[in-house]
């Protein structure tokens, strides 16, 4: 059986529901999003759903900043219904050698485009951010200076913290909830789902004609969207492309804050030092004496971070901190590290000492992960391939969430001829066309220029 649409993306996640949903919004028709899973549910639910508006990155700003306004706007005509707030990420670092440089690079990510710094030495100008709700808050960021200021703001921070960078323009939302409000109004303008799984795409001449699906049903489509997540790189073989693209496996945990070490009314808590995780004597004794678990007594990267999550009476926190890089094709479900939970705790004690309270007596996580499709420079893809109706958007890292409405309007600005915004060539596959670009890559560093 052989039907026909205008437009098909292949892909139900945050970016693939984004891309239906501002298409939608511009006034194109006969749109089919097909994904073998239920929506937002293979990568799209796994992150810590946080935003921000600090990068330094000109182009990745701009795209954020953008993202950010239709986030706000989606709230307001919505009444909220994603719940979210301006809270805000605390870079936290009890090195006083790192301030000089802390300072230098949030000056140049400033004057990108992210707002203001604001440097504080003691108590005066600094306004704390709300719990919740996200207007009329300030821009910038504030480098709060000084143990007793710091302690005064967030008293369950460490005595050694001796700098604070609170970035502003950032927070947290449910991501289901923003991902299925998109969904549910891109249907009222008339967008459909299939829940089924893309096999083949036809190419004929250099441009698509269509695909065919596990059904056995073949799809009329001068339009076809990859927006496949994790499988991005599968997908685009199916095109004839190899797109730059990787994966890597990323863990997320969530325990019940029983002694409430963390502020329900916290920001986003990130420990900006690298450090050695906190054993006993006899501990670090039996580990250094196994090869196998040697590595738990040498140095850890920076950032590990978390947040109290839910509200009311929740008493839960989400932990993420990737100090082992995992590179590696996309398996579902993913493979999970047990010792994940216990090397988070003891990490995030090294800024909230409360945690040590648990080392006894871990409570009992709840462990799961996703992918993080990535290009080497760490910018997503959203635009034209090279035949004629095929498009792309994805590999957007670990910022899929808050970059997914302005990459998915961008994405419609490309399919619709609408006008494209400064940062569009940015994100295009054809960069990888300038030899200059290429040059520049091999100047970044592992994690690209993020």
């Amino acid at each position: 059986m052989t039907h026909k649409h205008q437009i098909v993306i292949c892909g139900a996640g945050i970016t693939g529901v984004s891309a239906a949903y501002y298409l939608a919004k511009a006034g194109a028709k006969d749109i089919l999003l097909v994904d073998e899973r239920a929506p937002l549910t293979l990568t799209s639910d796994r992150s810590t759903e946080c935003y921000r508006n600090w990068w330094p990155d000109a182009d990745l700003l701009g795209l954020m900043n953008r993202s950010i306004d239709l986030m706000e706007e989606l709230a307001d005509e919505s009444g909220n219904v994603f719940r979210m707030n301006r809270r805000g990420y605390l870079y936290v670092t009890a090195d006083e050698n790192k301030i000089p440089e802390l300072k230098e690079r949030s000056s140049r990510t400033s004057q990108l485009g992210a707002g203001p710094l604001r440097v504080h030495s003691f108590d005066g100008s600094y306004q704390p951010a709300p719990a919740e709700g996200f207007r009329h808050q300030p821009l910038g960021a504030d480098l709060l200076l000084g143990n007793e200021l710091i302690r005064k703001h967030f008293p369950y921070l460490t005595g050694k913290a001796v700098a604070a960078l609170h970035v502003r323009r950032a927070g947290w939302l449910s991501a289901q909830q923003m991902g299925m409000y998109l969904l549910e109004t891109a249907k009222k303008f008339g967008v459909r789902f299939e829940a089924e799984r893309v096999e083949s795409v036809n190419i004929s001449s250099g441009r698509v004609k269509g695909i065919k699906l596990s059904s056995g049903e073949q799809i009329e489509c001068p339009i076809f969207v990859n927006a496949a997540g994790p499988y991005l790189k599968q997908v685009g073989q199916m095109l004839g492309l190899d797109l730059p693209v990787y994966t890597e496996l990323h863990l997320k945990v969530a325990f019940k804050d029983a002694l409430g070490v963390v502020g329900r009314d916290a920001p986003l808590l990130i420990w900006d030092d690298e450090q050695s995780l906190p054993w006993a004597d006899d501990e670090r004794e039996a580990l250094v004496s196994d090869a196998e678990t040697k590595w738990l007594t040498e140095p850890f990267p920076a950032g590990a971070h978390t947040r109290p999550e839910g509200a009311g009476e929740s008493q839960t926190i989400l932990m993420l901190w990737e100090y082992k890089t995992r590179a590696m094709e996309p398996v579902f479900p993913p493979p999970l590290d047990n010792q994940y939970p216990e090397i988070a705790m003891r990490g995030m004690s090294s800024m909230l000492p409360g945690l040590k309270n648990y080392f006894r007596k871990m409570p009992k996580p709840q462990l799961d992960g996703g992918y993080y499709t990535k290009t080497r420079e760490n910018r997503l893809l959203a635009g034209p391939l090279p035949m004629e109706g095929a498009y792309v958007i994805g590999a957007v890292s670990g910022y899929g969430i808050m970059s997914a409405c302005a990459a998915g309007e961008l994405l419609a600005a490309h399919i619709i001829g609408k006008k494209l915004p400064s940062y569009a060539d940015a994100f295009s596959l054809s960069r990888y066309d300038d030899p200059e670009y290429r040059k520049q890559l091999e100047s970044w560093s592992e994690s690209g220029q993020l």
